[in-house]
Parts: C-alpha cells; sequence; structure tokens
C-alpha cells in the first residue's frame, strides 16, 4: 500500500495495543472502525490526525478557546466529503505504515481531503510543532515518547 500524505486511513487494534496510552482516542466506538485519521508522511513515520463528526461537541470547546486566546488552531471544523467534520491536531500521533489497517474509502475510491483543507492542515500541524519543540503542550499525548517507540521499532 502506497501511504500518501492527504489520504484517509484507518489503524489497527494492534497499534493501541503496543503504545497503550490512555490519551490516545479509542480505536473503536459502538462497534465501529473511528476514527479516520488524515495522514501525514515524514520519511518512515507517519502522522494521523483523527477526524470526529461530532462538530457540536468541538464547536463548544473552539468557542472556549476563541474567548481565551482569541483564536484556535488546534482544532478545525470544515466540509470533508459534503459533510462537516471536525480534525483534531491536539490528539495528532506518530504511527509507522505498518499499523495501517486500511485506506477510507468513498465509492470504492481512497478518500482524500480537498488540497485547499490539506494545505491549512499542514499549515497548522507545522506550526503545533514548532511550538511543541519550544515546550509548549498543545498535543494530548507525548508524541516524542510514542515518536521515539515508533523509531525504535524501525530498527
Amino acid at each position: 500500500m502506497q501511504i500518501k500524505t492527504g489520504y484517509l486511513y484507518h489503524i489497527k487494534d494492534s497499534f493501541f495495543d503496543i503504545v497503550n496510552d490512555e490519551n490516545l482516542m479509542q480505536n473503536h466506538e459502538k462497534g465501529k472502525k473511528r476514527p479516520t485519521y488524515f495522514t501525514i508522511k515524514e520519511k518512515d513515520i507517519l502522522w494521523f490526525i483523527p477526524i470526529s463528526s461530532k462538530v457540536a461537541k468541538y464547536q463548544k470547546i473552539i468557542a472556549k478557546k476563541v474567548k481565551k486566546y482569541g483564536f484556535c488552531n488546534t482544532i478545525l471544523i470544515d466540509k470533508i466529503f459534503n459533510k462537516e467534520a471536525v480534525i483534531l491536531l491536539q490528539n495528532s500521533f506518530p504511527t509507522l505504515e505498518k499499523y495501517i489497517d486500511h485506506v477510507h474509502t468513498i465509492d470504492g475510491k481512497p478518500a482524500r481531503v480537498p488540497q485547499k483543507l490539506e494545505k491549512i492542515i499542514l499549515e497548522n500541524f507545522k506550526n503545533l510543532m514548532k511550538l511543541h519543540k519550544r515546550g509548549i503542550k498543545v498535543f494530548f499525548t507525548d508524541i516524542d515518547k510514542l515518536k521515539e517507540q515508533m523509531l525504535n521499532e524501525i530498527k
């Protein structure tokens, strides 16, 4: 399987068993494979950004962040496949290709977010990574620990 930035994928349960991180969004909810992840390919590491359908829930969280900070770049709401969707940058995490279960499909074709939205997601992710490198906590999980764990699996 060729993994590409901007496409949506699902992750295997085994990833969650191996990393054992309670701060990660769980893979199943009410018997469904969830969530779908926007993927960023960075050499051997893949960054997964969860996509949620719980727009009302996250609109409230965004409103609180905007009220407190004047903006919110950790959660985005935009249309994906003609439906409002939540892009949870704050829940991003690194993984490996071997943990991908399958590509998300729409009408039998691999699902990709619109290029304009992809650019916005990538820009926000890059900015959040810069903040993270400066020691500002923007991600729920310890992405450095997970990335190290993934890189050790490659060795």
